[in-house]
């Protein structure tokens, strides 16, 4: 489990988030998914919503990469 106060997943979150255009004000909203990478993630429901469930597991995934602990598959439902 990801300990989401730890200083380098702080810096790792920030520059996904710079890089894919996530305002910081919604990096609580990744913490879950960092805290189970392995899970089962939110999909896109298509009706628009901001910040979409996309951006915010992209961010997940960027953020576990530059930490050097990338998802590798979601856990079977």
């Amino acid at each position: 489990m990801t300990d989401v106060r730890d200083p380098r997943v702080q810096d790792a979150l920030q520059r996904a988030c710079d890089e894919l255009g996530l305002p910081l004000s919604y990096r609580a909203c990744v913490y879950p998914l960092l805290r189970a990478p392995e899970g089962e993630w939110p999909p896109c429901c298509g009706g628009g919503c901001y910040p979409c469930a996309q951006t915010l597991v992209d961010v997940a995934v960027r953020t576990l990469q530059l930490l050097g602990t990338p998802r590798t598959a979601p856990v079977p439902g």
